[in-house]
């Protein structure tokens, strides 16, 4: 009976390496994803998850790897964003807005000029987990690693922006320069591990696990590591689904990952349970 739950990892090399990088995805997203759900850069996330699809297009015409122009992408939608709300008097959400409209419909029109995306936009959007070499999960490793030692050094200014940017000022952290590194760490995550799920589902790992540890997290921390959890269960039930039910295995994880999330949504109203948000208790944190 239990052949069915290790088999397919310990006999199927892609699945092992599947795993092994779906782990480190689901690390990575948890500790980013918390900070998105808590900061409320939900939709700055969605963008720019959506946002790398022209520079991973034409990175892939022009024969270079599609890992590199994802983080150009990633890239010009962050300096975009910043230049263009500097400048001009629109919110930082309609800047968003039309930056991702926008990347989104080049990278559509840059697809559908090429025939040489019959194979590689399925690949592109929904990722290739199945397929992960071992190059790429030392490089997965190496983001994961520096995303928590950055989360880790950045831990008090993290805080108290997510609470209030006027604290972080008032405590002595640059609230600008502290946004701009979690903007950063949101494209990393993104880059990285677009490979993996897909531009289309790296959302979704970025954002349900994180959201599902919210319901009953009440420290950052806690909720990171809840979310990391969480993501790491996707990964693993969803690639078993996928395998023995012959179902597509990025998308599978992904949807995995928003069922845990509504199950938990369900169990907590069928509880009755009332804990506060992390967010509500971040005062607590910041006056003791």
């Amino acid at each position: 009976m239990m052949e069915i739950f290790i088999s397919p990892f310990s006999s199927n090399v892609f699945m092992a390496n599947a795993l092994i990088a779906g782990i480190l995805v689901s690390i990575a997203c948890g500790i980013v994803g918390t900070l998105v759900v808590l900061r409320g850069l939900a939709f700055i996330g969605d963008a720019l998850a959506h946002g790398v699809l022209p520079g991973v297009a034409i990175a892939l015409l022009l024969g270079f790897p599609g890992m590199l122009g994802a983080a150009v992408g990633a890239l010009a939608m962050v300096l975009g964003i910043g230049f263009i709300t500097r400048r001009s008097n629109l919110s930082s959400d309609t800047v968003i807005g039309l930056l991702f409209v926008a990347m989104l419909a080049l990278g559509v029109v840059i697809v559908s000029r090429s025939q040489a995306f019959s194979g590689d936009l399925v690949h592109i959007l929904f990722g290739e987990i199945l397929g992960i070499r071992t190059g790429e999960i030392l490089l997965q490793l190496g983001a994961t690693v520096a995303i928590a030692i950055t989360a880790l050094v950045c831990y008090r200014p993290f805080l108290l922006l997510c609470f209030s940017a006027e604290q972080a000022e008032v405590s002595g952290y640059s609230a600008r320069r502290y946004h701009s590194i979690m903007l950063l760490l949101v494209a990393v995550t993104v880059v990285v591990s677009f490979r993996t799920v897909g531009t289309l589902l790296v959302f979704g790992m970025l954002l349900a696990p994180a959201a599902g540890a919210a319901l009953f997290s009440r420290k950052i921390t806690t909720m990171m590591l809840v979310a990391s959890v969480l993501g790491i269960l996707s990964v693993y039930a969803g690639l078993l689904a996928s395998y023995h039910l012959n179902l597509a295995a990025g998308a599978t994880v992904t949807l995995v990952a928003a069922g845990l999330f509504f199950l938990l949504f369900a169990a907590k109203q069928l509880l009755g349970l009332t804990r506060p948000p992390v967010r509500g208790n971040l005062e607590g944190q910041h006056g003791q």
